[in-house]
């Protein structure tokens, strides 16, 4: 299966360190078309505009396809699960996953079941969709639902503290353990910045109190989606 390396180094780190840690200008490689900003400046960038979410529905966001590797026989969810765990799983005849271990990063949590995570899109779809994706193509929409590209994008979290975040965004949610909330503000400005989404002022405003506080020193990185 192809693997998505810097997912794959992401979960080591958590192996190594079961806290969540902010990024740092060295966090990850610089790809050609990279975005390399502070958190604060990172947030500036991000589009404000009133969000709507006339005419949505989960099912306009195909997932989970058939992943990166569509000879693997494993969706896109079991394929993020392979990647993200930190002891890897026996995969069996459809691509069924036994054993393994994972790490929560929103609640801390080590699990060892993988049927008890669910794999969150770090933007919500229905966010995504108040926020630009209304007016993308079938296949755009397909692309962001699944997308492996950036680590930050989809992470494998336990099913509850997935369905208590919903589809809030950090104005509203944030994870429970506060260790993650350096490391969450981050991502979400990463994915919001990768796919060209807008927030609104709430958002901006939510984002920014962790940027100029306990944040300050986190630094964005994310290569805009083709």
């Amino acid at each position: 299966m192809i693997k998505n390396m810097a997912r794959g180094l992401a979960a080591l780190s958590l192996a190594l360190t079961p806290l969540a840690l902010p990024h740092t200008a060295l966090a990850a490689p610089q790809a050609p078309g990279a975005v390399v900003l502070p958190l604060a400046e990172a947030i500036k960038q991000i589009p404000v505009a009133a969000e709507s979410r006339d005419g949505y529905e989960r099912t306009k966001f195909k997932h989970w396809n058939a992943g990166l590797d569509p000879a693997d026989g494993c969706n896109t969810r079991a394929e993020v699960l392979l990647d993200e765990a930190v002891e890897a799983p026996v995969v069996e005849a459809g691509c069924k996953l036994t054993g393994g271990r994972w790490i929560s990063y929103y609640d801390g949590q080590v699990v060892t079941d993988a049927a008890k995570l669910d794999i969150d899109h770090m933007v919500p779809l229905a966010e995504a969709w108040d926020s630009g994706a209304s007016t993308w193509t079938p296949a755009r929409r397909e692309a962001y639902a699944n997308d492996q590209g950036a680590a930050s994008s989809l992470v494998a979290v336990m099913a509850r503290s997935n369905r208590s975040k919903a589809d809030q965004d950090p104005a509203q949610w944030m994870p429970p353990a506060p260790e993650a909330a350096c490391r969450y503000v981050t991502e979400w400005t990463e994915d919001k910045g990768r796919w060209g989404l807008s927030a609104d002022q709430a958002e901006i405003d939510a984002l920014s109190v962790y940027a100029d506080g306990p944040c300050e020193d986190s630094v964005v990185h994310y290569t805009p989606a083709s």
